[in-house]
């Protein structure tokens, strides 16, 4: 079963439990014995780090770190996703959408960024969209690309 660690370095009231992370990772996984840290900060960590290492100012929603191993050497280990709650929270209220359907979107949108998906090309992008549209369907939430949505309540598993 897949190992999710889930490091909460958040002062926001309205963080999902640890929990619904780690079944809104397993849900986009591909390997049943993947491991990845998904560690919730504050705008401040979240700004720092997407100028360190994207060379963009100010916080992002979610940040992916990829393990990267030499080829050959076995590893389970996918990497870190860096989600900021204050920007997923912001973006769940000026988007009208539920919020939980938002942060299941983050993880499973990092989670894609850590098995290798991207969105530079269009081609890509579509790609990605229809894996997360599919996930998150199976998660039970709406689609999250669908304009003036509210996106559903997750169906409880």
């Amino acid at each position: 079963m897949a190992h999710v660690e889930i490091q909460n370095a958040s002062t926001a009231d309205h963080v999902p439990e640890d929990e619904q992370f780690r079944q809104w990772a397993a849900g986009a996984l591909r390997s049943p014995d993947a491991e990845l840290l998904v560690r919730i900060v504050d705008e401040p960590e979240s700004a720092e780090l997407n100028r360190a290492y994207r060379h963009k100012s100010g916080p992002t929603n979610v940040l992916s770190f990829s393990l990267e191993v030499p080829e050959g050497v076995p590893n389970a280990f996918l990497g870190d996703l860096v989600i900021c709650a204050g920007v997923v929270e912001r973006e769940a209220r000026e988007q009208n959408k539920n919020p939980d359907a938002h942060w299941a979107h983050m993880v499973v949108h990092g989670v894609l960024h850590l098995q290798g998906y991207a969105h530079e090309e269009d081609s890509e992008a579509e790609a990605m969209e229809a894996e997360e549209i599919a996930i998150l369907t199976r998660l039970g939430f709406s689609n999250p690309y669908e304009s003036n949505c509210h996106e559903k309540e997750a169906i409880p598993s």
